[in-house]
């Protein structure tokens, strides 16, 4: 299926039809006659609300029908004209559909015309020059060779890796060497070389590495998500070279045997004992190379650039991209998501659905099929800690967050002078507040148990025991009836303590089960 969406936002960017074509995989055609739907309908990016290709397609071209019966292009043909000088697969393709029409047949749309040639040109070893625009493309890649950086203590060699990008037009280069090829160093180095070049071309051709393509395809390559994140932040386009196709990238592949000798080897002899030593003096044969005369052309490298791309380049962004880590991740039953032994509040909606984690230097954000659910300020320090946000919360545990000190001393307020006194002496028992208001919790619940009326008449009656009473003794005496009895059978009660006191511990008729006379 033909990529709508990614037609649509790179038109948005002002990229031509051929570059839009190039980089989302169909023919100059297709992405006019979708421009052409498009603004007919008055489709345009970004979209309201998300929209899937498929329905994109719908909207576009509902009736859209596939043919069977079609005639397959002379590809020998094709490759001997395409030998002659302005001949071009749009006029061949043109006098094809002609010829077609002639003879009563169906032909093949550009695309597939153009895949038919494209096959065969790779299996004849056939070589398509292509004429490079300023501020089109920047090549970029790994150096085969390494470099090597001394250690001050044991005298190991640690390899240093060499990245090299390099503008086709101009043939301008960037050089620097990293400690290895990890996507933080691989980003790190495109804005970098982005600074360097002042700007920013439409496209960035890499190679197939792990760092920047997922999943190579000569069709629909899956690209790394940071990678493509920061190609968006820059507003160009990732379009990877083909497998094993270094003419793919003729510029950075040339680059970099040039460099081998001019920096790489002219710094075999010297030792660098840190990367910012090595990288300085990388720079100053960069510098050398940059300004080294063309052998054919007048110029160099830099005047060239300065002359004829520079001008062409995009401008760079504000702020530069802030390199982001992704991961994914469950959501919990306590609705919390795990990023480095830190944990961070989710809607409550998406408990056991997966999410994509944005890890930033001091933001995490917490995507859903795109759309971002959460965003917490990361945590630093000791492990374990919690950033919980009310409204992630159900409501049931919401009621929780309000009952604090003051809830309580409110409800003891409007119940009696005794459950206040009680409430305050609770809350002055603990040193710790949250135990103190797990008591408090404990005395609300045995009010909805027993009645306001009894827990007001049982707290007077635990203070008339202890003037710090807890809520063990208040429960005691609601279960036990006590706040029942009035004031005439709590002196006979205590008359018969204080008798039977004066005894020692004698017992009475009533332990042994039988009726006092």
């Amino acid at each position: 299926m033909l990529k709508y969406r990614e037609v649509l936002r790179l038109h948005a960017q002002n990229l031509s039809n051929r570059s839009i074509a190039s980089s989302s995989g169909c023919s100059r055609n297709s992405v006019a006659e979708i421009l052409s739907r498009a603004n007919e309908l008055q489709v345009s990016w970004p979209f309201d609300k998300d929209i899937s290709d498929e329905e994109l397609q719908e909207i576009l071209f509902p009736e859209k029908n596939k043919s069977d019966l079609r005639k397959r292009p002379d590809c020998e043909y094709i490759h001997r004209e395409m030998a002659r000088s302005g001949v071009t697969l749009s006029l061949l393709w043109h006098e094809y559909v002609e010829a077609c029409r002639n003879r009563l047949e169906i032909p093949y749309s550009y695309r597939q015309y153009c895949r038919f040639y494209h096959r065969f040109a790779t299996v004849s070893k056939a070589t398509m020059r292509i004429k490079r625009k300023p501020g089109e493309i920047m090549e970029v890649d790994w150096a085969g060779q390494t470099m090597f950086i001394k250690d001050q203590i044991t005298g190991e060699m640690i390899p240093a890796y060499i990245f090299v990008a390099a503008l086709p037009c101009s043939q301008y280069a960037y050089v620097e060497a990293f400690q290895s090829v990890s996507t933080e160093n691989w980003i790190s180095a495109h804005l970098r070389a982005f600074s360097h070049f002042g700007g920013v071309t439409r496209m960035i051709v890499p190679d197939n590495l792990k760092t920047g393509v997922v999943k190579a395809s000569s069709t629909d390559p899956i690209i790394n998500r940071t990678y493509q994140e920061m190609a968006e932040h820059y507003h160009t386009v990732i379009m990877p070279a083909r497998v094993r196709h270094p003419k793919d990238k003729p510029s950075v592949e040339g680059t970099v045997g040039i460099i081998s000798t001019w920096i790489i080897a002219s710094l075999r002899n010297e030792q660098f004992f840190t990367v910012a030593e090595l990288n300085k003096a990388i720079l100053e044969k960069l510098v050398e190379f940059n300004q080294k005369n063309f052998q054919k052309k007048n110029g160099n490298r830099q005047s060239a650039f300065i002359e004829e791309e520079k001008f062409a380049l995009l401008p760079l962004p504000a702020s530069p991209y802030e390199l982001a880590n992704w991961k994914k991740a469950i959501v919990q039953y306590d609705y919390h998501i795990s990023v480095e032994k830190m944990y961070y509040s989710v809607p409550h909606e998406y408990i056991k659905y997966e999410v994509d984690i944005r890890i930033t230097q001091k933001i995490i954000e917490v995507f859903f099929k795109n759309f971002r659910i959460s965003s917490h300020m990361r945590l630093q320090g000791k492990e374990g800690q919690l950033s919980t946000l009310p409204e992630h919360m159900p409501i049931h545990h919401k009621q929780y967050l309000d009952f604090n000190r003051d809830y309580y001393l409110k409800w003891a307020k409007a119940i009696g002078p005794y459950t206040l006194a009680v409430i305050h002496a609770i809350l002055d028992s603990y040193k710790v507040e949250k135990q103190a208001l797990k008591s408090c919790m404990g005395l609300t619940k045995l009010a909805d148990q027993y009645s306001i009326e009894r827990v007001e008449t049982a707290c007077k009656r635990a203070l008339s025991y202890s003037p710090r009473p807890n809520l063990s003794s208040v429960k005691t005496i609601l279960k036990t009836g006590q706040d029942k009895l009035h004031s005439n059978d709590r002196q006979t009660v205590t008359t018969k303590k204080e008798e039977v006191s004066s005894h020692g511990f004698t017992r009475g008729a009533a332990y042994y089960g039988r009726k006092e006379k």
